[in-house]
């Protein structure tokens, strides 16, 4: 055995896989470094309040940013001609412009309605509203085609980047009581030089495949994977307001303050395990895709990732369960003992949500999308019954945990049901499989 795991390390020290998963994780471990350690210092310049009003920014942000390309930016990954592949980034492009115009829109016509979902008050919100949305989308679209380009390099640096600029600011802004409006430029400032950066990535690719962006090519491109905006884009809205609805329900129910908590508390926990799964996420995908068209097998793949997934995510979840009440009130100070007690129970469902990653993958890569689209109504309708039932009849704490356990459950269904389709559609996988690609890769 100690043979077997000595050579499967060797191997895995040359496997093309694991050192782009490195060269990820490596600039996004850093990015996750810098803002934990800077947690601490950026938790006592800011109130709960703060950050509700912050995560009421994000959560509307988030809804229309999960559709803003459409779901094309997944699809440059699929097809074998570069061309074809290019003429879907222009149309990812083309999609954030008009969905970010509309939004424009929405904020001139309705000014109130936008102010009011965001807890906000002025014009500025919603500007930055609109500017956001652009950047995220330009963002996604040009790492989607560095990760085809495998441009590994300039991800991880965009990671640190976008890192080093928002914190760094949240620092400036804290200092200078800046509030909420602080907390929320500086993520659109840490997004758009992030995203600067991987234009560097595209340039090259856009002065040799400008002159073969054609209109009737991209109306036949968006029809051919019009599967992405009918089932994948739309699933992306749900989650986002799937995600976002904790935000919206609290402050309905328990107030700004207890939306900051609980804020705080997710985007904690969700720190570290970004710095596996942003990694994996983007590597993942391109292997899958790779691996796919080259005939290999996609189940063992598939098992073999998600189980190294539940194993990394035992021994953290433990602790947080036991101690994270007075982890987060020691780290960051008295005022976030709530968000402790909200983490305790948000990890019950986030470690699932860990270990989630590849069946996302997969199911756009085996195009079971249909079904993903009908699961996230489902989830959406239990997570909402979750908090509209716990507000009514239960406090705060019992409803997060509410809410938790009936995520937790519904991801660890979507996990199996992806699992057999994968297996389903290669006909049959055995463990041998799953050692020999541990072995190889």
């Amino acid at each position: 055995m100690k043979l077997f795991l000595l050579s499967l390390l060797a191997k895995l020290r040359k496997s093309l896989f694991f050192k782009n998963m490195m060269v990820v994780m490596a600039g996004t471990g850093m990015a996750q470094v810098i803002g934990f350690l800077l947690s601490p210092v950026i938790s006592r310049l800011f109130s709960p309040s703060d950050f509700g009003v912050s995560g009421s920014f994000a959560a509307v942000a988030g809804v229309i940013m999960a559709g803003v390309t459409l779901g094309y930016d997944t699809a440059i990954m699929l097809p074998k001609d570069k061309e074809h592949a290019f003429n879907i980034f222009s149309l990812s492009i083309l999609c954030t412009v008009i969905i970010s115009f509309m939004c424009l829109l929405w904020c001139l016509i309705a000014p109130a309605t936008a102010n009011g979902l965001m807890k906000t008050q002025g014009a500025w919100p919603l500007a930055l509203l609109v500017l956001s949305i652009m950047v995220y989308g330009i963002n996604s679209s040009c790492q989607a085609w560095s990760v085809r380009a495998k441009a590994f390099k300039a991800i991880s640096a965009s990671q640190v980047i976008r890192s080093v600029s928002a914190n760094g600011s949240r620092l400036g802004f804290g200092f200078l009581k800046g509030g909420a409006p602080g907390l929320i430029i500086s993520g659109i400032l840490g997004d758009t030089l992030a995203s600067i950066n991987l234009v560097r990535v595209l340039l090259p690719d856009l002065a040799a495949m400008r002159g073969r962006v054609r209109w009737g090519l991209m109306k036949g491109l968006a029809k051919e994977y019009r599967d992405f905006p009918i089932y994948m884009a739309s699933q992306n809205v749900i989650n986002a307001l799937s995600g976002g609805l904790p935000i919206f329900i609290l402050a309905h129910f328990f107030g700004i303050a207890t939306t900051g908590a609980y804020a705080f508390g997710t985007t904690i926990i969700s720190t570290p395990m970004g710095l596996i799964t942003g990694a994996l996420r983007q590597v993942l995908f391109q292997k899958a895709s790779e691996c796919q068209h080259q005939g290999g097998s996609l189940a063992a793949l598939y098992i073999k990732v998600t189980a190294v997934l539940f194993a990394i995510a035992l021994v953290p979840s433990a602790i947080l369960i036991i101690w994270a009440p007075q982890l987060f009130t020691w780290i960051f100070g008295s005022q976030w003992q709530l968000a402790g007690e909200f983490a305790r129970s948000l990890i019950i469902w986030l470690a699932v949500v860990f270990c989630n990653v590849p069946a996302v993958l997969f199911a756009r890569i085996i195009r079971i999308q249909r079904f993903v689209f009908f699961y996230d109504l489902g989830l959406l309708a239990a997570r909402t019954s979750a908090l509209v039932l716990g507000g009514l009849l239960l406090n705060a704490h019992q409803t997060v945990m509410l809410f938790a356990l009936a995520g937790a459950a519904m991801n660890l269904f979507l996990i199996l049901y992806v699992g057999r389709a994968v297996m389903k559609k290669e006909g049959s996988v055995n463990l041998d499989s799953v050692r020999d690609l541990l072995i190889k890769e």
